[in-house]
């Protein structure tokens, strides 16, 4: 995990004198790249890393610069303690609590209580009410094959429910709005792709290792491009949903009509999955305006209808 060696290469720096970027990435199984990025990071962070080039040159901290345990403020280190704890429900391993470990030892006996009741102000749990039992397993399985570069098979399922047998070299783990991608380069398709790991199934590691290649970040922003082509319909919903139709819009688009509902202004896109949005709400939701989206409603309505008549 990323922080877990930013956290180390700092620990490491404090008891070497010097030390080089390639003795870095061995040392992590990394590329000398992110080393890099790494020394980058803790720079922004305000611990001041000295690159020197040349025969016996490296990284070092500034000589000039004295750091301990007090570099962390409270706020550092109860920020720091509450994504490690908060990500631990989502990714279990020793190399979380290794970090956390790490971490709580730059704490002063005379803040620990401080630092503990703020890092415990707020939980964050991105787990499902009701989880697919399959995906911690093969998070376990693809946090492996990351670390040790080795090929992924499995088959996949595509939103209509059609498999195909995969290859793919993992790069990266996602979290996306509550649910968890892998992205790869999928050797059938030649290109990266982002699997959606509730998709998967007979997933396992191969015993080939590979060369990972240059990594292609996935597009996760969509804000701009949802932004055009989005449109505002009406809908007049019951009060019993409002909770469910504040997930998508805010409160200051909702309108009362009447003592038991509501006229909102609904973001929404001409596609199956807004118009399963709105049939979600069941006969607690009409759409007013416009009238060629309410007409398609009826149609599918009347669709849904005629599949139980028959």
């Amino acid at each position: 995990m990323k922080i877990d060696r930013l956290v180390s290469i700092i620990m490491i720096l404090l008891e070497k004198e010097r030390i080089g970027a390639q003795e870095l990435a061995d040392m992590f199984e990394v590329s000398p790249r992110t080393i890099y990025r790494d020394i980058d990071t803790i720079n922004m962070a305000g611990i001041p890393v000295c690159s020197i080039p040349g025969v016996g040159g490296g990284f070092e901290i500034m000589q000039k610069y004295k750091i301990d345990k007090k570099v962390f403020s409270t706020a550092d280190l109860s920020t720091i303690l509450m994504g490690l704890s908060n990500l631990s429900t989502m990714i279990r391993g020793d190399e979380l609590v290794n970090a956390l470990a790490k971490v709580k030892s730059f704490i002063p006996a005379d803040r620990a209580k401080d630092i503990e009741l703020k890092a415990n102000q707020i939980y964050i749990d991105l787990s499902p009410w009701i989880d697919n039992r399959n995906i911690q397993a093969y998070l376990e399985i693809i946090k492996t094959s990351l670390l040790e570069s080795k090929l992924l098979s499995f088959e996949y399922a595509d939103r209509y429910g059609n498999k195909t047998t995969r290859t793919a070299e993992p790069y990266q783990l996602v979290l996306k709005n509550s649910h968890w991608y892998l992205q790869g380069y999928c050797l059938k398709r030649n290109d990266f792709r982002l699997f959606k790991i509730s998709r998967i199934s007979n997933l396992q590691i191969q015993k080939e290792p590979f060369t990972p290649r240059d990594y292609q970040k996935p597009t996760l922003d969509f804000a701009d491009i949802v932004a055009t082509m989005q449109k505002t319909i009406k809908i007049r919903i019951h009060k019993s949903v409002m909770d469910r139709v504040l997930d998508f819009c805010a409160y200051e688009h909702f309108s009362p009509d009447g003592n038991e509902h509501y006229i909102v202004s609904f973001p929404f896109i001409e596609n199956e999955y807004y118009y399963n949005i709105l049939f979600s709400f069941g006969d607690k939701c009409e759409c007013l305006e416009p009238s060629h989206i309410r007409t398609e409603m009826k149609r599918r309505i009347h669709d849904i209808a005629t599949l139980y008549e028959n």
